[in-house]
């Protein structure tokens, strides 16, 4: 007698048909209420109420706010998905704007951005960058010759943040040295050793000397150009990885110390250089 195959009766073979068409019609039905909830939420995320239509700027002195404007609007452009709109006040790109106008406007120095007048307006709050100094290139020598150079505006922490015009003599303290970058715009100077150099310039001040200018040397000596008539001649050598108040004391007792004190105050422009590389010592030379 032939045997019966029961994995391919007609019951079973039912039954297999049923299911797949039972899993079939759970899919279609959760694919449905997903496609359905995205429908949904992009239709109320295009609500008038929920979008910003309009961009505020405040806190800028130099910056031009209706460049800034366009900035942010270039990045309220555009959808989520092809769906959901990026002026959505719930969600919109605030670190993509932040980002986008901190790479643009170097000056920036803080920034801010809120949703104003029930999701009307962004307002965006800066605070500008401040000059302080300047940084004119790599090399000293060609402000010696009497060559006009290309400055950049520095802030307090030596972050060079814009084109500075021409200025002649000393109106702003003068940096020089190798930031190794082409474009020096949106770069720090000496990170990690400006703050030092500044404490040491305001002690070189302290003391009656007027530093006017800075330069680094590929060796790794540091300088600072004196002047009292706006020329420059004197200098002070020392190195950017000194302890900057143990040299500032050897300067000032080195200063109030014989002969140099009086050749100081004699005979300063014939002053070429006092070095501070070797410890406690203090080396000078005069014309």
């Amino acid at each position: 007698m032939k045997r019966r195959n029961v994995l391919s009766s007609p019951r079973l073979s039912e039954l297999k048909r049923h299911r797949r068409r039972a899993v079939f019609s759970k899919v279609f039905v959760s694919l449905a209420g997903i496609v359905s909830v995205f429908a949904l939420l992009a239709y109320v995320s295009q609500l008038e109420s929920l979008n910003i239509s309009g961009v505020e700027v405040s806190g800028n002195k130099i910056l031009d706010a209706d460049a800034i404007k366009t900035s942010v609007q270039s990045e309220l452009s555009g959808k989520y998905l092809w769906l959901f709109p990026k002026t959505n006040a719930l969600y919109f790109p605030k670190s993509g704007i932040k980002n986008a106008l901190s790479e643009k406007f170097k000056r920036i120095k803080e920034l801010n951005l809120s949703v104003k007048n029930n999701n009307k307006n962004l307002e965006v709050l800066l605070t500008e960058r401040e000059p302080k100094y300047t940084w004119c290139g790599e090399d000293i020598s060609e402000s010696r010759e009497g060559n006009e150079q290309k400055c950049y505006f520095m802030d307090s922490e030596g972050y060079i943040f814009d084109n500075a015009p021409y200025f002649s003599g000393n109106v702003y303290f003068k940096f020089y040295g190798d930031i190794n970058k082409e474009n020096p715009m949106g770069e720090p100077f000496l990170p990690g050793k400006f703050e030092g150099i500044l404490k040491f310039k305001e002690a070189v001040e302290g003391m009656g000397l007027n530093p006017v200018a800075f330069w680094l040397e590929e060796k790794g000596d540091a300088n600072f150009a004196l002047s009292k008539e706006l020329t420059l001649g004197s200098k002070i050598i020392f190195r950017t990885e000194a302890d900057f108040e143990k040299i500032a004391e050897n300067l000032q007792a080195a200063i109030a110390t014989e002969p140099l004190k009086s050749k100081i105050k004699s005979s300063f422009s014939s002053l070429l250089y006092i070095d501070l590389r070797f410890g406690n010592k203090v080396y000078n030379k005069f014309r």
